[in-house]
């Protein structure tokens, strides 16, 4: 049972499909090392390891993972009839469940996966660690003393432990690809709209969120890419549909990529941290080996440091909507009692934001995503750039209770470096199990594309995972 927990979903739903392992089995494996080690870094806050027996012991759809396990991190991808909490003690205390179905959890069902449980998340996930006061800090598998990041960060410790090998997740800031970087695992963000946010939200924070998976193969992060990409009645818009399934580019020829290097720390000094410039320099030292173009290079407006206190307006304004919403649902005022310290202090910011302002501070982040995203664009002189590549956080994976407190804030922007950009001009980007720090904590390296470009950093992902393999390291909790 142990061994089928090592192979990535594809081997599984393979082993299934061939008749050499059940559903029930492989379920049955995903739930037996959830009762084995999820004490230890309280990933799953809600299992439905029953329920998920029975699926699996009935007939399921026939899709590619038909059989296979799957966490839901427990915001977004709502299951009807199953705890929704969003990492919230009031949504928790009234044991509110969710009425129906998301678009998302449709797709997933359909394409054959048994969900097990959902997974651990920071308070409306508006931070890169997962330490919310509702259910209590998930804890990496390479090292419990660490953070897992966030917001996904009980999936990805999910996967990192070998309960599962794919795990939901989604992303407004960095929260797909900093887990998969502090866990040692594949985190691909999608283009904007790739993904449905449907039925209830169309779009959230200036549509810089979008759902994905945390994995440990780039072929699993392609063949589920694959299963939840698309239009869905009512998207208030939709990414361009790739021009073969993503499951393809696996292995495919990248041709000669030009690939710029973020080297310059400009506004972002976090690039000084001695484990991310030798990550940045293996990474390097590889692509060029592998025939790549390398320059140190990178978008001007990269370093025009102003988009973040405005995409700070933007987030607090949707986080005091939301809030205004959940007491709505209520029918009372949320406190502090309720929200945790840091929302609050959203909340508060949020409300300061006028109509004229936000919609000023929209305009701006439009223009300035132009001038970001004019760097992969062919010029007169030049063909453009095909990839940024940087680090994920600069460092490696903090401590537990590091981002919390009174100086938590100030910890957060000294690491949160190089990921939110991407949500604003909504460019696909991908963090890569390529580097482990001095204390054998998991580091990943950014590979940012150009827009609607996945099937660039697909096959580039691939062709990096067989030059710098990761599939044999594990973190030590697995081992025991």
């Amino acid at each position: 049972m142990d061994e089928l927990l090592d192979l990535d979903a594809t081997a599984q739903a393979e082993l299934i499909a061939a008749g050499k392992a059940s559903a029930a089995e492989v379920v049955g494996a995903a739930i037996a090392q959830a009762e084995s080690v999820n004490s230890a870094i309280n990933a799953i806050i809600h299992p439905r390891y029953d329920k998920a027996r029975r699926e699996a012991s009935n007939q399921l759809p026939n899709g590619p993972f038909r059989g296979v396990p799957l966490v839901l991190k427990d915001l977004g991808c709502a299951q009807v009839g199953e705890p929704h909490h969003m990492g919230t003690r009031f949504l928790k205390n009234i044991g509110y469940v969710a009425p129906e179905d998301s678009y998302l959890t449709q797709r997933f069902a359909r394409a054959g996966f048994v969900v097990i449980g959902r997974t651990n998340t920071p308070e409306f996930g508006t931070t890169i660690t997962t330490e919310p006061l509702s259910y209590g800090a998930s804890r990496n598998p390479w090292n419990t003393q660490y953070s897992t990041g966030g917001s996904s960060g009980g999936s990805a410790a999910a996967v990192a432990a070998h309960i599962v090998a794919v795990g939901h997740a989604n992303d407004g800031g960095g929260s797909i690809r900093i887990p998969a970087s502090e866990c040692g695992l594949v985190g691909l963000k999608p283009s904007r709209g790739r993904v449905s946010h449907g039925p209830d939200i169309g779009e959230s924070w200036m549509g810089s969120t979008i759902d994905g998976c945390v994995t440990r193969s780039v072929r699993d992060t392609a063949a589920v890419l694959d299963v939840i990409s698309g239009y869905e009645s009512g998207d208030p818009y939709t990414a361009p549909s790739p021009l073969r399934p993503y499951v393809q580019e696996v292995g495919a020829d990248t041709g000669r990529l030009r690939i710029g290097l973020l080297d310059n720390p400009g506004a972002l000094p976090g690039l000084d941290h001695i484990e991310s410039r030798a990550s940045i320099a293996a990474a390097a030292k590889m692509l060029e080996s592998l025939g790549h173009i390398v320059e140190i290079a990178s978008p001007v407006a990269l370093d025009e440091a102003e988009y973040a206190g405005r995409f700070t307006n933007i987030v607090a304004a949707c986080t005091n909507a939301d809030i205004a919403f959940f007491e709505n649902l209520l029918g009372r005022e949320l406190g502090q009692d309720d929200i945790e310290i840091d929302n609050l202090l959203m909340r508060d910011i949020g409300r300061s934001v006028s109509s004229e302002q936000y919609i000023q501070e929209v305009a701006w982040m439009h223009s300035w995503s132009r001038r970001m995203i004019e760097w992969w664009l062919p010029r007169d002189d030049s063909r453009g750039f095909d990839v940024l590549c940087t680090p994920t956080i600069a460092g490696p994976p903090p401590q537990i209770g590091w981002l919390r407190g009174v100086d938590g804030g100030a910890h957060l922007l000294e690491i949160l470096l190089y990921t939110a950009q991407f949500n604003v001009t909504g460019q696909p980007a991908v963090s890569l199990p390529l580097h482990w720090s001095s204390d054998g904590l998991p580091m990943g390296v950014q590979f940012v594309g150009a827009p609607f470009r996945e099937d660039v950093l697909i096959r580039l992902s691939a062709q990096l995972e067989q030059a710098m393999p990761w599939k044999d390291r594990v973190a030590p909790l697995v081992l025991k």
